[in-house]
């Protein structure tokens, strides 16, 4: 059946970056379940789709995809006229957009997913979570949130003043993160907890929720 599909699982944060996307957009879509702890994503058929087995991939009808971010990127241009805006237009207002995109993925996400892994996904596989890791990690976050919370007094949300690919990017490991003790870090600072709070209600956000 031809159509949106998105081969994942659903409490990656990779899979509900493209899902939060998705509902944005009020597209129709089907998620077809890649069962991690089988290593499903290490073997055919699911090799074909990503050769570098990791999830999601992505169908639109004939067209493939695979990387989460350049998914939504995808349905934010593809998708435009549906839905909400989640771009920012104008050459320059673009060019903060992929700044912002750069910077979740590169100063944000890499410290943010690590903390997840300890305190949540380490559990689900028997394993003891590193408080040492913890504790490191939570004091690179706090330079990332600190200037986060800088950029919060300029617009409402990190690109501009509406909700953006940027914001929509954090929503899924920020949800994990509310759950543990590194909840703290958000808290502690007025416009980031604001924000937070703003992105985590979106209806978008609350559908991924398992």
């Amino acid at each position: 059946m031809a159509g949106i599909k998105v081969f994942g699982h659903p409490a990656s944060t990779a899979t509900r970056r493209v899902l939060i996307a998705l509902h944005e957009k009020d597209l129709d879509f089907e998620l077809v379940h890649i069962e991690l702890k089988d290593g499903e994503h290490k073997k055919e058929p699911f090799l074909s789709r990503n050769p570098f087995g990791k999830i999601p991939a992505f169908e639109d009808g004939d067209f493939k995809l695979i990387e989460s971010r350049a998914i939504t990127q995808y349905i934010a241009h593809e998708y435009a006229d549906k839905g909400n805006q989640l771009l920012s237009l104008g050459s320059k207002n673009m060019a903060i957009l992929a700044m912002g995109m750069e910077i979740e993925a590169h100063e944000f996400d890499k410290v943010a997913s690590k903390l997840g892994w300890e305190q949540i996904f380490k559990n689900s596989f028997g394993l003891t979570t590193d408080q040492t890791v913890v504790e490191k990690e939570e004091v690179k976050l706090a330079k990332v949130l600190d200037n986060y919370e800088a950029r919060l007094g300029e617009s409402k949300y990190l690109s501009c003043g509406h909700f953006t690919l940027v914001d929509l990017h954090h929503i899924p490991v920020i949800q994990y993160l509310l759950g543990t003790p590194t909840k703290k870090l958000f808290d502690e600072r007025p416009r980031v907890n604001a924000w937070v709070a703003d992105i985590t209600s979106r209806p978008s956000s609350k559908k991924i929720v398992l």
